[in-house]
């Protein structure tokens, strides 16, 4: 499975031009009452390791709305996260300022493949695979 995920340093993502064009999303909001029309990025925070609201934001945002921009995951990002986040839509994240982002990118070796299908490959692997 190829890392489609962009892991991002806290301070690399502190450094960049917050733009126009990214919605910051709240954990209470309702993707589906929200519109994603001019929109590049849409930031969904974590904020705290146990609260997994946002995974769910970013399947709807995915599956239902077809949002193609940047999910990116922001807050209490931790490396054993990273795998879940890419499968239920995010395609960045920015990892919590005392974890390491090469670390980080080995999480993805750990798991070449899944039976299931997910955000980012909507087929199983048995329907795949013929």
């Amino acid at each position: 499975m190829d890392q489609n995920i962009r892991i991002i340093a806290a301070d690399v993502h502190a450094a960049e031009a917050q733009g126009a064009n990214v919605l910051q999303l709240a954990n209470d909001a309702d993707p589906l009452e929200i519109s994603v029309d001019g929109v590049d990025r849409i930031e969904l925070n974590f904020p705290k390791f146990t609260d997994g609201r946002a995974y769910s934001q970013a399947m709807l945002l995915r599956r239902r709305l077809g949002f193609r921009g940047d999910i990116r995951a922001t807050g209490d990002v931790l490396i054993d996260q990273l795998v879940q986040m890419q499968r239920t839509g995010f395609s960045s994240a920015v990892l919590r300022a005392d974890k390491d982002v090469a670390e980080a990118k080995r999480q993805f070796e750990r798991f070449p493949a899944y039976y299931q299908g997910d955000a980012v490959t909507a087929h199983p692997h048995f329907n795949r695979a013929a």
